[in-house]
C-alpha cells in the first residue's frame, strides 16, 4: 500500500468517513474508494451508508445530490472546482420561465445543480431516463442534455422538448474515432453512452449508462469491445475483467472529473473541507425529484 493511500484510510478510519467515486475519476482514486459507480448508484449508496461523512469523488452535482438525500451527513467534495460543464449550461430561473411558457413538467437529468433540481418535477439518469419519461402524465420538457433526449425520444410517443445543452467529452466523440477502432478491432462490440451523438449511437451494439456498459461486458461472450464514453471507465473494466480487452477514444476525457486527487482527498478529510452546504429550502424542494427518480429505479 502506497504512503497517501495508508494516509487515507487512517483519516477515513477516524473521520467514521466513506469514499464514494464515479466512474470517470482517476485510476488511483478509484482504487481508494469504497464504491465505484454511476451517478444513480452512487446515489443508492450515498443513502445507505451507516457512515457520518461522505466524500464524494466527482463532479458538484453529484456531491450535491449526496447531501440533498442525506441532510444530517457531513458531505466532503475535494474540489470544489470540479464542475460539471453541462449542468452550468441551464439555470432555474430560465427554466421556471420556459415552463411557464411551454406549459409541460420538466424532466432533469441529474446532471443538473441543485437549484435546477429545486425547480424541476422529476430527475432521471442515464440508466432510466426512457422509464422516468415514460412515467409522466403528458408531454415533458427534457433538461439539459440534447443527446439523451433524443435518445428517449427513439423510445417514447410522448412529445420531449429539447434544452440546447451537452455534455463536451461525449459530443467529442465522433463516428470517425469509432469507425477507426472497428477497423482496428474488428470483432469489437461498441458500447456507447447515451450522451454522445445519434450519429455514434447507431454505431453502438449496446446503449447503455455507464454500469449498464459493465454489466454488458461482464454477460456478454464477446471478448473486445469499443467503450465510446469517458475513458476512465474503460479502468474498471478491465480490473473487473482482466481477460477481456477494452479499447477507448483516447481524447475522451473530462476534465474537471480529473481534478479530484489523493492528495486532495486527503486534505478533506484532514480538514473537513471543502463541505458542501446547501440553502435548506432549495434542498428541501430539490429532494423530492431526486426521491422520485429514485423510486423509478433503472
Amino acid at each position: 500500500m502506497q504512503p497517501a493511500t495508508e494516509n487515507i484510510q487512517k483519516l477515513k478510519d477516524h473521520r467514521e468517513a466513506v469514499i464514494l467515486a464515479h466512474n470517470y475519476q482517476r485510476p488511483e482514486v478509484q482504487d481508494i474508494a469504497d464504491f465505484v459507480g454511476d451517478s444513480l448508484g452512487l446515489a443508492r449508496q450515498a443513502m445507505d451508508t451507516d457512515a457520518r461523512v461522505i466524500v464524494f469523488c466527482g463532479v458538484d452535482f453529484m456531491a450535491e445530490s449526496a447531501k440533498i438525500l442525506n441532510p444530517d451527513k457531513t458531505v466532503l467534495h475535494p474540489d470544489t472546482g470540479a464542475k460539471c460543464p453541462m449542468a452550468a449550461m441551464v439555470d432555474p430561473e430560465s427554466l421556471r420561465r420556459f415552463k411557464e411558457k411551454r406549459g409541460l413538467d420538466a424532466v432533469s437529468y441529474v446532471n443538473t445543480t441543485a437549484a435546477v433540481k429545486a425547480v424541476s418535477d422529476i430527475c432521471c439518469t442515464s440508466a432510466n431516463a426512457v422509464k422516468v419519461v415514460e412515467s409522466m402524465p403528458d408531454d415533458v420538457i427534457f433538461v439539459p442534455d440534447s443527446n439523451l433526449g433524443r435518445y428517449v425520444q427513439r423510445f417514447t410517443d410522448k412529445e420531449v422538448v429539447l434544452w440546447p445543452g451537452f455534455c463536451p467529452t461525449h459530443e467529442g466523440i465522433t463516428t470517425e474515432d469509432i469507425k477507426r477502432l472497428q477497423q482496428q478491432h474488428p470483432e469489437a462490440q461498441v458500447l456507447a453512452h447515451p450522451e454522445c451523438s445519434p450519429e455514434v449511437i447507431d454505431l453502438a451494439d449496446r446503449v447503455a449508462s455507464t454500469t449498464g456498459m459493465l454489466r454488458y461486458a461482464q454477460q456478454s461472450e464477446g471478448w473486445e469491445f469499443i467503450v465510446a464514453t469517458e475513458k476512465e471507465l474503460a479502468y474498471r473494466m478491465k480490473k473487473e475483467m482482466p481477460d477481456k480487452h477494452f479499447y477507448v477514444v483516447e481524447q475522451a476525457v473530462c476534465p474537471t472529473m480529473k481534478k479530484i486527487t489523493l492528495q486532495k482527498v486527503a486534505a478533506a478529510l484532514e480538514s473537513m473541507q471543502p463541505e458542501v452546504c446547501l440553502d435548506p429550502e432549495v434542498m428541501e424542494q430539490a429532494r423530492r425529484p431526486l426521491e422520485r427518480m429514485m423510486e423509478i429505479g433503472r
